[in-house]
């Protein structure tokens, strides 16, 4: 039984492996140097190569890396690597939860060092290549180490966590976990803003004038009330832009990126916040959560079923079970099950992105929102020819074409009626 689920794992890693690299490559070959009939006279044709070469430059860089990891990942698994590392566990600390900080610590360490040479070639090198890169090596630096502290402190927590309901709570196990997985999700969601932005950003309230009197009276026209409304330094790093709400309840922080406030005009910035607006409105926030949780509440019902099986552990290498092998094992095993459930997740996410793009419509703001998407679409170089499959199975968004086609029919509809 063990040699069976070592080859289901060793296969499981190849099989995804080649099909995110088969997805990679037809992104890749449908690139095209032809300017998209609908946004002829819209995109410049200068621009638009210059989008083409660096989608060319990321994707090279994400198979290589990924390439990397994949070998890795592999060779550990035929040398029985994890195996080893359990045996240094074990042999670092008798406590059962030391034992799995330990575990994974060193992990999450191997996996940092094998990915951060691409990490700082893309910020450094890419980045850089094509005017976005505003990160200076100290910048980078801290960054880095403030994710990894809160990496080992939130991801260590919930590890913990649920080692602990698993120890303690029998067959309550799953309802346990997803209740209190649950709780931090809503948690982060509601105080993100507060306690981990400002870790790296800072954030200045926006001030008085024809921006924020023109985002007030359109919220208020909506009946959206707005607690907040903030600028944060995108500059900082990138001349990426962005804007994002945050919060739950009756009351939302808008975040502008200082990028965003300098790209587009207040008109097409208070249709972004309509297109956020439309979000909140049509239920999407809450609707999200719950299929959040359906997946949640399915993989930990899984995990407790796998974690019970020492026979998981013991396909690993390992001479006896152990918590954190079979959530490793289970981790690998459950990406069929992932990749079916993304693939869902991804066609609502769509669904709700055309709604909220309507909303934005209903309320005369199509055409600005459409001249803000391609602006942003223009100085972030978004691919604007993705291939069909590689869309499907990982955009949660519908393209910039997809997306101006829709609010245009929205908009001749609404002349009509």
């Amino acid at each position: 039984m063990e040699t069976a689920i070592y080859y289901l794992i060793i296969g499981i890693v190849i099989l995804d492996f080649l099909f995110e690299g088969v997805l990679d490559y037809l992104n890749m070959k449908h690139f095209s140097p032809i300017i998209p009939n609908d946004l002829e006279g819209i995109y410049e044709p200068q621009k638009y190569k210059k989008s083409q070469d660096y989608l060319l430059a990321n994707s090279k860089v994400s198979m290589i890396s990924s390439t990397i990891m994949f070998l890795a990942l592999i060779v550990v698994l035929l040398v029985n690597g994890f195996a080893w590392l359990d045996t240094i566990s074990r042999t670092l600390s008798p406590n059962l939860y030391l034992r799995t900080i330990i575990f994974f610590g060193i992990l999450g360490l191997a996996s940092t060092i094998l990915s951060l040479p691409f990490e700082i070639y893309s910020t450094f090198v890419v980045e850089e290549k094509f005017e976005f890169n505003k990160t200076t090596t100290k910048t980078f630096v801290i960054d880095k180490i403030k994710s990894l502290l809160l990496g080992l402190i939130l991801g260590g927590g919930v590890l913990l966590f649920i080692q602990w309901a698993y120890i303690k709570g029998g067959h309550a196990f799953w309802i346990i976990t997803i209740l209190g997985i649950g709780l931090i999700m809503i948690f982060m969601a509601m105080f993100y803003t507060s306690l981990i932005v400002p870790l790296f950003n800072k954030l200045q309230p926006l001030e008085d004038g024809p921006l924020k009197t023109a985002i007030q009276t359109f919220a208020d026209k909506t009946g959206f009330t707005i607690r907040d409304i903030y600028v944060m330094n995108g500059s900082k790093r990138s001349t990426k832009a962005n804007a994002y709400f945050s919060g739950l309840g009756p009351k939302k922080k808008i975040i502008l990126y200082d990028t965003l406030i300098d790209i587009l005009e207040s008109d097409e910035i208070v249709s972004v916040l309509a297109h956020e607006i439309g979000h909140y409105k049509k239920k999407h926030i809450y609707k999200g959560l719950g299929l959040s949780f359906l997946q949640l509440g399915i993989m930990l019902f899984l995990l407790w079923w796998t974690l019970g099986n020492p026979v998981f552990s013991l396909a690993l290498g390992a001479k006896q079970g152990s918590f954190y092998l079979g959530l490793l094992a289970f981790g690998i095993l459950y990406t069929p099950i992932s990749f079916l459930l993304g693939i869902v997740m991804n066609i609502f996410s769509r669904k709700h992105e055309y709604q909220a793009d309507n909303f934005a419509a209903q309320y005369k703001m199509g055409g600005n929102l459409i001249e803000s998407l391609i602006k942003l679409s223009e100085s972030s170089l978004s691919n604007l020819t993705p291939h069909p499959a590689y869309v499907f199975f990982n955009y949660s968004h519908p393209t910039l074409i997809q997306r101006r086609k829709a609010i245009k029919e929205r908009l001749n509809q609404y002349e009509e009626e």
